[in-house]
């Protein structure tokens, strides 16, 4: 260490050299008073960080034309002992995500665990994307699946949304080793669920602390929209809103039945 990152206290006749970021306390010492209190060493002030980062700033917002989307095991086997959410509401949710992702020309990847013996995914899933045959797979684990992360970097996005049936294995699991592997994991909290409220929070946590964003389904579908004069998903956008969007679905039905009747 340099002199120049060192400070000095004497000690009597001596010196003793102390790491300006030290926390050691020394006596400070005079020959004809005894010693004295001991007092700190000053330790050196942290350098304030700047708020800007990647996940701030308008660039942070998603766009539709990066993302890619992997729906992962919303099958009767997983919705039997889902006790995070109530089962309706997920079920609402992803078809209303995968409704949206559609509108906005976002791949889609869809996946089962063991079809044969946990089902198909439901039937409202599959009816956005009719033809479409979900990759059956037997990893608990989804992206140790080839033939899904070959699906991923086919689409040439980096960004992944994902949710999932459980959320602490069958979500956090993809979303851990994806983001290892560079690339940035929104995960559907209200779109995935687990066998218990706890377990969905535990799992949500330890994604967030590895680095993934928690996002809802209608926050995601704000962010991709963006602007209500973007006229060529503006009616896409309402229908699916007023279809699965609860409250304001049924807000925005009034509203047109104001307007005259009018469909959206």
């Amino acid at each position: 260490m340099s002199n120049k990152r060192r400070q000095f206290l004497g000690i009597a006749a001596g010196a003793i050299a102390v790491p300006a970021t030290s926390s050691l306390v020394l006596a400070q010492g005079n020959p004809s008073r005894g010693w004295e209190a001991p007092i700190p060493a000053q330790t050196s002030v942290p350098e304030r960080r700047s708020a800007k980062s990647e996940l701030t700033g308008l660039s942070a917002l998603l766009t539709p034309e990066e993302c890619v989307v992997v729906l992962i095991d919303h099958q009767p086997f997983q919705f039997a002992n889902l006790h995070s959410h109530e089962p309706t509401m997920i079920v609402n949710n992803v078809i209303g995500l995968a409704k949206f992702s559609k509108a906005f020309k976002v791949p889609v990847i869809l996946t089962t665990v063991l079809e044969a013996r946990g089902g198909r995914i439901i039937k409202g899933l599959q009816d956005v994307f009719p033809d479409q045959k979900p990759v059956d797979r037997t990893y608990i684990n989804a992206w140790q699946d080839k033939r899904i992360v070959d699906l991923v970097k086919a689409t040439g996005r980096r960004k992944l949304v994902l949710a999932a049936l459980w959320t602490e294995m069958c979500l956090a699991m993809p979303t851990i080793q994806a983001l290892g592997e560079g690339y940035d994991v929104y995960i559907v909290t209200d779109a995935s669920g687990g066998v218990s409220v706890e377990a969905h929070d535990m799992a949500v946590r330890r994604m967030v602390q590895a680095g993934a964003v928690p996002i809802t389904w209608i926050a995601l579908s704000g962010e991709w929209q963006r602007d209500w004069a973007r006229e060529s998903t503006l009616a896409d956008a309402a229908k699916i809103l007023t279809e699965h969007g609860g409250g304001s679905g049924v807000a925005f039905a009034w509203e047109m039945q104001l307007l005259g009747g009018s469909k959206p």
